[in-house]
């Protein structure tokens, strides 16, 4: 079957699905501490229009499905869900972005239905930060999922901080430094410009090249060469002899939109090509009008082929998503 490149020459072949807009955290970042307008249940996509997509999307050459939300954990019937996904062939790599607080009553079971590997958005391990910066009290159980999903081994077990100036970043050693005592990829994610209540603001913005010379002054840093071509947007590092490795993703200073080989879909039925992009195509209303699988298809290569070559977040005509993360898929 024709496989899904775009008009730069891009190999479209990972898909990440948000199955959720509901979260049982409140992040600064991502949301207002009295919540965002949820969608009505009638217009979330249905789990089997969900397989529906992933299957069609497959046999056009995606290999690769990452599950987000929201929290994708408070979703009923995630796992009979996720098992039916990854029993679709074709599929390569079946991975789930997860806030941690429901890891370890679900780490087990999530591997058991097929689940690779789990990322874990962590941006804190000092109690009364997690709780201002989440608005939860939910440290313990983020780092106890953390080890149980080592433990059964969804891995790697990729941990993702959020680094904003003047907040979190004198945690940065810290949190490198996990990756010398234990197998975990801790990845630095310069800070992002989303529609939030807290506002997003370019001074607390710390670049990737700040953050590796910062950890580089305590301990040198080696780089990991991928030889696979799958580690994604992160530029990759670790201490010598230490278990874990240290990745930084800079989609604002050194952006990778020339690699960019994804699509999102919202948990809504909108296909997005670009995540600083408010351009969206809508897939709900084929799902449910009678519409065959030839015009599911049709949907998918007419958004692959209106992809952007990349965000426009220096230049003077950005404007900041006016979606949240939670309704876009973490």
């Amino acid at each position: 079957m024709e496989k899904l490149v775009d008009a730069y020459e891009r190999k479209i072949d990972y898909l990440r699905m948000s199955v959720t807009d509901r979260c049982n955290l409140r992040c600064v970042y991502c949301m207002p501490p009295e919540g965002i307008d949820l969608a009505d249940s009638q217009n979330i996509l249905r789990y089997e229009e969900l397989l529906r997509i992933a299957r069609i999307a497959i046999g056009h050459g995606v290999s690769k499905i990452r599950i987000t939300g929201g929290e994708p954990l408070v979703r009923k019937g995630i796992l009979e869900f996720l098992k039916s996904l990854s029993e679709i062939p074709g599929l390569n790599d079946l991975s789930l972005t997860t806030n941690g607080v429901l890891l370890k009553q679900y780490a087990q079971n999530l591997k058991d239905a097929g689940l690779k590997r789990v990322n874990v958005s962590l941006d804190s391990l000092k109690r009364d930060r997690f709780q201002k910066m989440t608005r939860g009290d939910n440290l313990q159980d983020v780092l106890d999922g953390l080890e149980e999903a080592l433990k059964v081994g969804l891995t790697p077990v990729k941990i993702n901080m959020v680094v904003i100036k003047g907040f979190n970043d004198d945690e940065v050693i810290e949190f490198a430094m996990m990756s010398k005592v234990k197998p975990y990829h801790v990845r630095f994610i310069e800070y992002m410009p989303f529609n939030t209540q807290e506002g997003w603001q370019r001074d607390k913005c710390i670049s990737a090249k700040e953050l590796r010379e910062l950890i580089s002054k305590v301990e040198p840093l080696e780089p990991v060469i991928d030889s696979s071509g799958s580690a994604g947007p992160a530029k990759r590092y670790k201490f010598k002899d230490a278990p874990g490795e240290v990745g930084f993703i800079s989609p604002i200073s050194e952006h990778f939109c020339g690699s960019c080989n994804r699509l999102r879909l919202t948990s809504d039925g909108k296909l997005r090509t670009c995540l600083f992009s408010d351009n969206e195509i809508d897939l709900r209303t084929a799902l449910r009008d009678g519409s065959g699988d030839e015009v599911i298809e049709h949907i998918l290569f007419k958004a692959v082929a209106e992809k952007p070559s990349g965000h426009r977040i220096n230049e003077n005509v950005f404007k900041k998503c006016s979606r949240t993360m939670s309704l876009i898929g973490g």
